[in-house]
C-alpha cells in the first residue's frame, strides 16, 4: 500500500511540475506579446512656427504615446523625406509640424499622405498641424478644419477647461474633462463634416470652440486636436490620455 501511495504522489508531483512550467511559459509569452504585436506609429515633425519648439515637444509626444504598450512609436524629423517614406507599415501617422516652404514636403509628400489615409491609414493631427499645407486646398478634406490666418488665432496662453461633449465615442468613453494650460484656438475653418469630441469656452468671446474631433477620409480614421502648444501642454495628464486613446483608435485598436 505504501508503494502505491508513493507512486501516486510521484505522479502528482510530476503533473504539478509540468503545470507550473506551462503556466510560467504562458506568462512569459503574455509579457512579450504586447511588444511583439504592437502597432507601429510614426510621428512626422521637423518644422513649425518658431514659438512651437518641436525639438522639445516631439520627444514628450513620443513618450506620452509610448505609455500604451500596444503602440511602437517612431519619429521622422526630416520633412523632405515624407514623399519617399513608405508609410504602409504604420498603423497611424501623427502630424506634428507646420511647414512654411511649399516645396517641403511638396507635392510628393502631399500625395503620399493622402494615399496613405485614403487606403486606410490612421491620421492624428496635433496643435498647429491645422496650419500645415496652406498650399494644398484639399488638405481641409483630410484635416476636417484648418487654420485660417484671417481669423483670430487663439485666446492668450493660459489655463482653461476642456469638456468632453461626445461621451460614447471609443476615444472619449469614460474620459473626464480636464484643465490644461495651452492656447485655446479660435482660428479653425472649413465645412468638412466632423464629429466634435471635446470643446472649450473662450474667455475672450465666451464662445465654444472644438478642441478635438474625428472624421473619416477614404478608408482611414482621422483624429484632430489643437491642443499641444508646448512641453507643459503635452505633459498634461488629460492631454496625454486623450492622445493615447486617439492614436490607438486611429491605428484600428
Amino acid at each position: 500500500m505504501n508503494r502505491t501511495y508513493y507512486s501516486a504522489l510521484r505522479r502528482f508531483a510530476a503533473l504539478a511540475c509540468m503545470f507550473t512550467m506551462s503556466a510560467l511559459a504562458a506568462a512569459a509569452h503574455a509579457e512579450s506579446a504586447p511588444e511583439a504585436s504592437a502597432r507601429r506609429i510614426l510621428i512626422i515633425t521637423g518644422e513649425d512656427y518658431p514659438g512651437h519648439k518641436w525639438q522639445e515637444t516631439a520627444p514628450v509626444l513620443q513618450q506620452q504615446l509610448a505609455k500604451d504598450a500596444r503602440l511602437k512609436v517612431e519619429v521622422l524629423d526630416d520633412l523632405k523625406k515624407l514623399g519617399s517614406t513608405d508609410l504602409s507599415p504604420y498603423a497611424a501617422v501623427v502630424i506634428h509640424f507646420k511647414n512654411y516652404d511649399p516645396k517641403v514636403p511638396g507635392e510628393a509628400g502631399q500625395n503620399n499622405l493622402e494615399k496613405y489615409a485614403r487606403n486606410g491609414g490612421g491620421l492624428v493631427l496635433t496643435h498647429f498641424a491645422c496650419g500645415a499645407f496652406q498650399e494644398w486646398p484639399d488638405f481641409v478634406k483630410i484635416a476636417g478644419r484648418v487654420w485660417n490666418p484671417q481669423m483670430r488665432a487663439h485666446d492668450p496662453h493660459g489655463k482653461f477647461r476642456v469638456e468632453i461633449v461626445e461621451a460614447d465615442h471609443p476615444i472619449t468613453k469614460g474620459l473626464a474633462g480636464f484643465e490644461t494650460t495651452d492656447e485655446l484656438y479660435t482660428c479653425l475653418d472649413g465645412q468638412t463634416p466632423i464629429k466634435v469630441l471635446a470643446q472649450a469656452q473662450s474667455k475672450v468671446d465666451q464662445k465654444q470652440y472644438p478642441m478635438a474631433f474625428v472624421l473619416e477620409y477614404g478608408k482611414g480614421r482621422v483624429f484632430h486636436t489643437v491642443l499641444g502648444h508646448d512641453v507643459a501642454a503635452f505633459s498634461t495628464p488629460g492631454v496625454g490620455e486623450l492622445l493615447r486613446r486617439a492614436t490607438a483608435w486611429a491605428a484600428g485598436l
